[in-house]
Order: structure tokens, then sequence, then C-alpha cells
């Protein structure tokens, strides 16, 4: 009989990572993968000969430490190499550096606003105070405040303890961060808008909100919440692009015992007696497990793999409410040398990092308001990278790979379906932006990938193409994530769980949502645990 224990449908991170856990408790474990290929969204493809693309994610920090160990990812090949800095370049031919050495860049801070400057240190601060605080939670089981289970509970009581910690005067900074734009939280540390629209990107990435609206603070905290060698807020390549992250997970699910299987999508999962039975494969063929754990986001797993009878009209109504706005688009480019940027000068080692060109918090908003229209931004902002530089396994001798993310992009342009017309001229628009700070970028493109949300619906199966698998505002975090009563990786049906990004504690390569759904998923089998040592949240 074709039976496993568990399957696992999708072989993105999260879903890899969860079966990685699974399967070194020893359970008989089965990953199906719609593509032929496995990763999601963190994924390597060489797309133009010689050419490696991370086509979707494209840099590494929010994967924890933990998972690292625990899966002795290093033994499976993964290696991250960290980058340093970021430049935004101003209309006017200059430019502000985020150099990674503090001293260099609080001098080029000052160059800028000497009080800036100052307000630097108070602002990283204050960061990173809350950054502390919500990383404490990222490994942990969120409570449901509405039960008088020991076990919420006791997590209730750690959540306050945590809290009370931070002090009355940051409790209440707490309190205001989470409903905060990013706008009104730079106003409060910096005067020069430069200098708020260099800090201000993070707010705004994969959200389909503006630098003004309520929630966009929490999404820049978001971003510094990751780590590479033990420097918190620091982004590194995966060596060999973003496959390596799900390679190596792969790699320890195969260690452990665990199954992939490729180009298998499923069609439904069987459900009888209220009991998840395993799932029936779009060819037809039927795979049983009683525990079925799904890495899509809600929309997907409870509308389309799940009939509604079996799990209850207030579960799709949930699910239908649940909010996935695609907001962003992507362009991989293979280039035949390094382009320069005369505003950097020679050697100047920004050219490293990431790149932005918005030098106000004006420009963002209109970029944003184009979103609303339904069209991509005509002055978009661009987080633009050449991983190449860091990483030389990229590209051939010589030569660079060069990754452009972009927002604002919809999901449809003005209410229909893009077209190559469209694509075409959203290539055009990024280039252009591009080609005013690097006047020799167009004569050194070999190959140019484009991709819009529709394209990360169809091919990735990211919802509205929304890169975090659900949009990371207060309603829709840690016990409201995907939504309430149902923020601890289980479904309504018995056996079924959910391990993807639209879980606690959200988006990104983090690998958080797999771990956590694999312990409370062990938990329910009375199975010993294979969390590594800490993750408890006992």
């Amino acid at each position: 009989m074709n039976r496993h224990d568990v399957i696992v449908i999708g072989a993105g991170h999260n879903g890899l990572t969860t079966a990685a856990f699974l399967a070194k408790a020893g359970l008989k474990v089965l990953v199906l993968e719609r593509k032929p290929w496995i990763g999601g969204a963190a994924v390597s493809r060489e797309l133009h000969p010689g050419w490696i693309y991370s086509n979707c994610s494209y840099v590494c920090s929010l994967l924890r430490p933990e998972i690292y160990r625990g899966l002795d990812l290093a033994r499976h090949g993964l290696q991250i190499a960290p980058y340093g800095g970021g430049v935004t370049f101003t209309r006017d031919g200059d430019f502000i550096g985020g150099y990674a050495d503090k001293d260099v860049r609080r001098r080029e801070y000052a160059r800028h606003n000497e009080r800036d400057a100052d307000a630097y240190l108070r602002y990283s601060r204050d960061t990173m105070r809350q950054t502390r605080f919500i990383r404490t939670l990222l490994m942990r089981t969120p409570p449901d405040p509405t039960s008088l289970r020991w076990r919420d509970l006791r997590e209730l009581a750690h959540l306050g303890r945590e809290f009370a910690r931070l002090g009355e005067t940051t409790m209440g900074d707490t309190i205001r961060f989470y409903s905060m734009s990013i706008a009104d939280y730079l106003n409060e540390y910096f005067e020069s808008d430069l200098v708020k629209a260099h800090h201000a990107g993070s707010g705004i990435i994969g959200t389909a909100l503006g630098v003004h609206s309520p929630g966009t603070a929490y999404v820049l905290l978001h971003h510094y919440m990751g780590d590479v060698d033990g420097q918190v807020g620091s982004w590194g390549f995966a060596r060999g692009g973003m496959g390596a992250v799900s390679n190596a997970i792969a790699g320890a699910l195969r260690s452990a015992g665990g199954e992939i299987r490729a180009d298998a999508p499923v069609a439904r999962i069987i459900v009888r007696g209220g009991e998840t039975k395993g799932v029936v494969l779009q060819n037809g063929d039927e795979i049983y497990a009683d525990t079925v754990i799904s890495s899509l986001d809600p929309k997907r797993t409870f509308l389309k793999l799940l009939d509604a009878g079996d799990v209850g009209a207030d579960i799709v109504r949930k699910a239908r409410e649940f909010k996935i706005r695609g907001s962003s688009g992507k362009l991989n480019i293979a280039l035949d040398g390094l382009p320069s940027f005369p505003a950097l000068g020679h050697g100047n080692p920004l050219v490293a990092g990431d790149m932005h060109f918005l030098d106000t918090l004006a420009r963002f908003e209109r970029a944003y308001d184009d979103w609303k229209a339904g069209t991509w931004s005509k002055d978009p902002y661009l987080d633009l990278l050449i991983p190449s530089l860091t990483d030389p396994t990229m590209a051939p001798p010589g030569k660079h790979f060069m990754s452009v993310f972009v927002q604002y992009v919809p999901r449809q342009v003005e209410g229909r379906d893009w077209t190559d017309a469209d694509r075409a001229a959203f290539r055009e628009t990024v280039f252009e932006q591009i080609s005013r700070y690097s006047p020799d970028f167009r004569s050194l493109v070999l190959h140019a990938e484009v991709r819009t949300p529709q394209e990360l619906e169809n091919e990735v199966g990211l919802t509205e193409g929304n890169i975090f698998q659900g949009e990371l505002t207060f309603d829709q975090l840690f016990f409201n994530r995907p939504f309430p009563g149902y923020a601890q990786y289980r479904g309504p049906v018995r056996g079924m769980y959910l391990c993807g990004s639209a879980t606690h504690p959200g988006g990104g390569v983090m690998a958080a949502p797999g771990a956590n759904a694999a312990r409370e998923i062990l938990r329910d089998l009375r199975r010993p645990s294979t969390v590594p040592e800490g993750w408890s949240d006992d």
C-alpha cells in the first residue's frame, strides 16, 4: 500500500524543514512538490547559460541559527557569505552610504545632517530593543488568549514576563511601534528626508502598504530580526544562490530517510470521518497518511485542497478574508561585466551592498499611489544587488548577476492579466531607473528575466505574488496568524496541519514556521522531540 506516516504538501523551505525534523524523529515522511524542482521561492536556476539566478528570494538573514545547527546544514553544503552596507543615490548625483564600519557610517550621515548622525545611534538602539523582544518569540508557539489550557496560560505568562522586562517606557514604545507607519517612526529620529528614505525601504518591501500606512514600522522590524554569524540585522548570500538553502534542508531530510517527489501536484486532501487520510494527486493517484501538512497559504489550502463541508463555513470565510495582496516584482539580469555607478567613484565597497534610488518619502508614496491606481510604479523602489561580487559561483569569470527587487507591482494591470507588452514596459521602467545612475548598465545586459506577481503566483504558488504568504499587519501576526483559533499550526481537521509562512512568525526564508509546526506535530503524536536544546516552549 502507498502509505506513509506523514505527507507534506509543498517543497518550499518551510515544508522541507517540517519534513526534516519529523524524519529525524523516525517518521516515514513524504514531501510532494507540484513543480519539477524543489525550493518554492528559495531556488537557484540556470535560466541563462553559465549564470545562476536566485530568481525569487535573493538574500539570507532570517534563517534561524538554531535550525542551521539542528539540521546540520553546514554538513549539507550551506554556506552564508555576509555582505555589508547599502547606498541610496540622489537625483542630484550624490548618495548616502550605510557603511558597515560604524565610524565611517557616522561621518557619512554627518555629511548630510550632523544631528541625524547622532540620532542614528538612538534609532539603532531603539530598533534593536524591539528586535530583541520579537526574536524571543520566533521559535515559540503563539498562545491562544481565549484558552484556559495550562499550556496557553503558561505561554501567556511567559509573554507577560518578557514584555514586563522591557520597562514601562519601552513597553509604551512597543505598543505604539506595532501600529505606527515607517514614516512616523523615522520622523521621530531624523530630520533629513534623504536619511529617512534610506531607511524607509525595509518598511514596505513585500507589503501592499505605503510609507505612511499604519503597521509598516513592524515590517521594518521583520527585516531586522535576522542575523549572519551572530551579527543581528546583518544580511548575506547563500553560496550558489538561495536554492542552496532548500537543497541543504532537503539533504538533511533525505539523510534522515525522508522522501521527496517532484512533479507531483496534489489535487485534494482526503478527509474521512473528520480525519485526514492522505491526498489525491492530480493524476488520480492516492497516497495515504494519517498526518497531512500543508506548506501552502490558507487560501490554497482551505479553499482548493479541502472541501468546504470538511472545514466548515467559518474557516472558509476566514480564508477568503485573509489578506494576501501582491505588490512586488523581480528582475534577474545576466551582465557582461560590472556596471559603473559614477556617484560612488572607483573601488567603493557600497557597490557590493544594497542599492536604492528613491531619495524622498514623497517619491515612495507616489510609487504606492501608482499601485493603488492598478499599475506598476513609474518611479519604483528598487532593491538592487550584485550577488556575484560576493559569491563568484553565480556567474562566469568577469561576468555578473544582478538581482532587482521591485516595489510596487500589482497582481493585475488595471484589472486585467499582464500581457507581454506590459512586461516589456515594466522592464523598461526598471531599466530606465537603473540607467539614470549607471550609464553603461544597458550595454552590459545579456539576459533579463522579468517576474511580476502573476509569475510568482503561477510558477511559485504565492497567491497574488505575495512574498510573505499573507501581509504582515498586526491583525495577521502572532496568535492572529493566519487567523484566530488556528495559530498553533493545527488545522480544523484532525491530523491536518499548516507549516508555511502564513503561520507564525511569518514570511522570509526563516524556516521558523516549519520548525515550530514540526514541534507541535511531534507533541500531538507523542513522539520524542527532535527540537534542539533551547527551543522548548516550557
